[in-house]
């Protein structure tokens, strides 16, 4: 199974006409990020069958040339925002990595889905695209990679990373969950939480190939 047949079911169970409209618009007569051509990054770096892990965001990042279609994930050069300084804190304790970069591109290509549940955003403005019918399109995704891939680790963080558990099969999969990388929050279960390792350790009790966290 690729990507395009997903998207295709999908598209044919849910009638999207309202997001696309609501779309060209915004990005007709505003600033939306990330790049149109930057949507579906995620994608195209992970193709479906080489999943291994996922990692559910919000929405993009809402700052100038900072949002390229990863969840988490700023282009190349930008500055580390607060909530993947703490990722590469935790990282750095659980297995010895340490990461300079802001782009996650490598781990997309190491098999680690970076989905956002909201793929787009106005410019400056957290959320602004929620309840556009984003939800009901990654809902679909992970609700696939869930029936169609097997031993998956899905990366929860925060309450609303959480309440995609219920369309996880836990049977087949891991969960991995603590509070959000925020500053907000990182203090109360994510520090500590060893997410990087304990994915490898799930990986390889299945015969899968652990995933390279570091910086290549």
């Amino acid at each position: 199974m690729e990507w395009q047949d997903v998207f295709r079911t999908v598209k044919s169970e849910h009638d999207f006409s309202m997001l696309k409209s609501e779309l060209e618009e915004r990005y007709a007569n505003g600033k939306v990020f990330p790049p149109r051509e930057q949507i579906y990054t995620a994608f195209e770096l992970t193709p479906f069958n080489s999943v291994k892990a996922v990692i559910l965001g919000q929405d993009p990042y809402h700052g100038d040339h900072q949002a390229h279609g990863l969840a988490f994930s700023v282009n190349d050069g930008m500055k580390l925002p607060p909530s993947l300084r703490n990722m590469y804190k935790e990282l750095e304790s659980d297995l010895g990595i340490t990461r300079q970069s802001g782009s996650l591109k490598d781990w997309a290509t190491e098999g680690v889905l970076l989905l956002n549940t909201v793929l787009t955003v106005d410019a400056y403005a957290a959320n602004s695209h929620r309840k556009l019918g984003w939800e009901t399109f990654t809902d679909d995704i992970i609700q696939h990679v869930s029936d169609h891939l097997d031993n998956v680790v899905f990366i929860l963080w925060g309450r609303t990373a959480q309440e995609k558990e219920k369309l996880i099969d836990t049977g087949r999969h891991f969960i991995i969950k603590s509070t959000h990388p925020s500053p907000l929050s990182a203090h109360k279960g994510f520090f500590g939480s060893q997410p990087f390792s304990r994915t490898n350790e799930f990986l390889e009790s299945k015969g899968t190939a652990p995933i390279d966290w570091g910086e290549y």
